[in-house]
């Protein structure tokens, strides 16, 4: 990761420049003394002699008459050849210090930020300051190079933390958009479930009417043909019902995950974002798929399939049915001309 870039970029001029101040091992501010490789790159002392000491465990101090060792360049990977002083045999860059120097003292009236930043579980004096991109976890600068993170891809946590709070922002506006659908959906089957109620209702005052117009003689068949309309209905509307049911329970779900993704937004701290961002994203967009709940169809509500005829006589009055059998035909085309009269 080469933060060696030029200095014509976007943002203020300190800001740029802070940028060209920062240790790729450690990710913060150059501290002193501040040592230049033979490739040209910078380091804080203490995190070349970390990374030197890693690829050297046999080398033990200055004073030592081993023979000096070699360890790679964080940022091009150049190989660095030191000899028995080690890291200390290496020449300090003091136009970096005196720049650094100049730096916090044009930043010391700034004002510092609230909130306290996460420090590493397993280094204690380590802020979390990166992301370890194959772990998907924020982590410390010492984590990648001794710890578990050593041999993980790794990115800026600002990059990560920007990147997820957009995709959790997407989440959002992805949930809130499906939650105005859930509305919909329920509006249509409260109104499906008050039309069939309407129609049910409708359907027996007709065949009411019908049946009023005849004699006692269909008394009977009036109440049985009115049974089986209201367990359609009750059929009907509990089916309708148990669909309302369930969509407001998904609704629900889903607007109580909306809160928490609105909270999770509202915060400022990378770190502490990225600790539960990813599993809420996860959440959300499992959430957004679903399980797809059950619809009614077209003309779910109609009871059309109710209505009788009553220009019969009164002897087939026995027969009469929503749906006449076949055999009772003969029996209508003899009749046909008695009906006329």
């Amino acid at each position: 990761m080469d933060f060696q870039a030029g200095i014509l970029q976007d943002g203020s001029p300190m800001e740029n420049l802070e940028k060209q101040l920062i240790c790729p091992i450690c990710l913060e501010m150059f501290s002193k003394p501040v040592v230049i490789l033979p490739c040209q790159h910078n380091l804080c002392r203490k995190c070349a002699n970390d990374v030197f000491q890693a690829a050297n465990p046999y080398w033990q101090s200055r004073g030592s008459m081993i023979s000096g060792g070699r360890f790679r360049c964080p940022s091009c990977r150049h190989e660095v050849l030191l000899d028995r002083h080690g890291v200390y045999g290496l020449q300090r860059n003091l136009l970096v210090e005196n720049i650094i120097d100049i730096y916090k003292q044009e930043c010391s009236s700034r004002p510092l930020k609230k909130g306290e930043h996460p420090m590493c579980k397993e280094h204690e004096d380590e802020r979390i300051n990166i992301y370890c991109v194959t772990c998907e976890v924020p982590t410390c600068s010492m984590c990648k190079v001794f710890g578990a993170h050593k041999d993980c891809e790794v990115a800026p946590l600002q990059t990560v933390f920007q990147g997820q709070k957009t995709e959790l922002n997407n989440c959002i506006s992805m949930l809130m958009a499906g939650n105005d659908r859930i509305q919909t959906i329920i509006s249509q089957l409260e109104d499906s479930c008050r039309s069939t109620e309407e129609n049910s209702e409708a359907a027996k005052q007709e065949l009411c009417a019908r049946f009023d117009t005849v004699a006692e003689l269909l008394e009977e068949k009036k109440s049985e043909l009115l049974e089986r309309i209201t367990r359609e209905q009750n059929d009907k509307m509990g089916f309708v019902r148990g669909l309302i049911c369930q969509y407001k329970e998904q609704l629900e779900k889903s607007s109580q995950l909306v809160e928490t993704a609105i909270q999770a937004m509202e915060e400022t701290g990378g770190a502490t974002f990225l600790m539960s961002a990813k599993q809420l994203i996860k959440t959300i967009v499992e959430a957004s798929k679903g399980s797809r709940l059950e619809k009614i169809e077209h003309g779910y509500e109609n009871m059309d399939t109710f209505s009788v005829s009553l220009d019969h006589l009164a002897e087939a009055v026995r027969t009469l049915d929503f749906d006449p059998a076949e055999e009772d035909e003969e029996y209508f085309d003899g009749e046909e001309e008695e009906v006329e009269e």
